[in-house]
């Protein structure tokens, strides 16, 4: 999971932080802007469990069933 998540941390995290600013800019309120970022950090470490999940499914590892 953890080299997934490295793998996108950058991307991700600017992604978060810039939907973080437009929703604290549109609504103006710090609890808007911080639930998007709490709801986004929690859904990108879920994809990166996700993920990793997928990829074990997709493309097993040699002697691993």
């Amino acid at each position: 999971m953890w080299e997934q998540y490295k793998r996108t941390f950058v991307r991700m995290q600017t992604v978060i932080v810039l939907v973080t600013v437009v929703m604290w800019v549109m609504s103006r309120t710090w609890q808007v802007g911080m639930t998007f970022f709490l709801v986004m950090q929690v859904g990108s470490i879920a994809g990166a469990i996700w993920g990793t999940r997928l990829r074990k499914i997709l493309f097993p590892e040699p002697g691993e069933q």
